[in-house]
């Protein structure tokens, strides 16, 4: 039994509600005599007595058009009867950019059949292993997809797995020291670091700088020589904006100062990216970062290169 959204009037079975609609939406889609899955149905109506403003129904337990669409459908407007609008469907397999646009004819013809406007506007989530090519496909303008759910690829990174982090030797004493190796990707900086973004004046990404601690920071508008990663000469940039990119977070296992909300995170993660060019985003041979070092880091570096000896 479930009341109407306005709290005035009768309790309503809506069991029997939704097996009148039933019939009329199966007329309604041309689906003949197969009766959509019953224990399908029953969870819905079951959802939907507990979350009347927020329910949503899962499509594809079974099929999506011969019973999910048809079952949400007859529940969506059972509830509707009462005040109370449907939240959306989520498809969770096969094509879901077809689906969703398939889905949504049928939410919008139904909506005339029955004059209930509210119902073509339901939102579409879909989810299943998505990842960047798929993504890219269900986000185009006119995919009918309202919610993408990323799923496992979110948390496990399949293109880039890990990050492996190895803690080398920089300085002894006070004094630099470096890794010197054939192997040139294995080469480390040496000596205490700093680390800044420099940035054009309409915020996108210039270089990533690292210099020496001891060194003064970069000047915003302030033109500056450096030497970008594999470069043979000295390269000049004048940025309009410095941001550090090291902060001291903890120190002798003590946390310095509290750690950032979720919220905060989020915003800093989604300004950092607003901060790349459209190149540099690419899914196929995106555009990469580039790293450049100090004058007197490149100083440093060749100097302790040419003490070792050979």
């Amino acid at each position: 039994m479930l009341a109407p959204a306005t709290g005035e009037g009768p309790r309503v079975d809506l069991t029997v509600q939704v097996e009148v609609w039933l019939e009329r939406v199966c007329t309604h889609l041309g689906l003949g005599v197969q009766e959509p899955h019953r224990g399908e149905r029953a969870a819905f109506v079951a959802y939907a007595l507990a979350f009347p403003r927020a329910f949503q129904g899962l499509l594809d337990s079974y099929c999506v058009h011969r019973s999910g669409l048809p079952n949400f459908l007859a529940v969506a407007l059972a509830l509707g009867t009462l005040g109370y609008h449907a939240a959306g469907v989520r498809l969770d397999s096969g094509d879901l950019l077809q689906q969703a646009q398939e889905v949504r004819g049928v939410l919008r013809a139904t909506a005339a059949q029955f004059q209930v406007p509210w119902l073509e506007s339901v939102l579409i989530a879909v989810s299943n292993n998505i990842e960047e090519e798929e993504l890219a496909r269900l986000a185009q303008e006119d995919s009918e997809v309202d919610i993408i759910g990323i799923g496992t690829s979110l948390v496990t990174c399949p293109r880039q797995p890990s990050l492996g982090c190895v803690y080398k030797l920089v300085a002894v004493g006070g004094q630099p020291r470096m890794k010197l190796t054939e192997d040139t990707e294995k080469l480390t900086l040496p000596g205490v670091k700093a680390a800044f973004r420099l940035l054009s004046s309409d915020g996108c990404l210039l270089l990533d700088l690292l210099q020496l601690a001891e060194e003064p920071p970069p000047q915003a508008g302030r033109e500056l020589k450096v030497w970008p990663k594999g470069a043979q000469e000295l390269m000049a940039v004048r940025p309009a904006r410095v941001e550090p990119l090291l902060q001291l977070w903890v120190q002798q296992g003590q946390l310095c100062e509290p750690l950032p909300s979720l919220a905060e995170s989020r915003t800093l993660a989604q300004q950092s990216l607003s901060c790349l060019s459209p190149a540099h985003r690419w899914l196929e041979s995106p555009q990469l970062c580039q790293v450049a070092l100090s004058e007197q880091l490149r100083a440093l570096v060749d100097r302790l290169k040419a003490e070792c000896p050979a």
